[in-house]
């Protein structure tokens, strides 16, 4: 900086304190928008598999659930699918993906489609709360 040239930092300033509330706020904010996703995707697997499950695996819809996890502050993960140890779960990838003998019905590969554009919508509220400081 030149002779006398000034700098005002106080809008630096206001943007580093809204940076230390809304971070701590779009960790906890993400990890919801994650654990709901995620039971979304068990209903909607859930509910396609009662309608495609064959006959004999009438208990496989049930073994359907979901964890969350968090790997450090910022990784939250998702697992969902079938409990291979609960009755009939073992069944979830033959109906999943299908064998040489059997069609894949994707119950939880169209459950994750309906749910991604409602996921990416709530994550990006997420972000823009985050980001509007003014």
């Amino acid at each position: 900086m030149s002779d006398g040239a000034r700098f005002d930092m106080s809008d630096v300033r206001r943007l580093e304190r809204h940076l230390a509330r809304a971070v701590p706020r779009a960790r906890r904010d993400t990890r919801a928008v994650v654990v709901r996703g995620a039971m979304n995707i068990k209903k909607g697997w859930r509910a396609n598999a009662r309608q495609s499950a064959p006959k004999h695996a009438p208990a496989y819809p049930s073994t359907i659930s979901y964890d969350v996890a968090r790997y450090g502050q910022d990784i939250v993960m998702a697992t969902i699918g079938p409990d291979k140890g609960g009755p009939q779960g073992a069944l979830g990838n033959l109906l999943e993906y299908g064998s040489v003998k059997n069609p894949p019905h994707r119950d939880g590969g169209r459950a994750l489609d309906a749910e991604e554009p409602r996921f990416e919508a709530q994550l990006a509220l997420v972000l823009e709360r985050g980001l509007a400081w003014w």
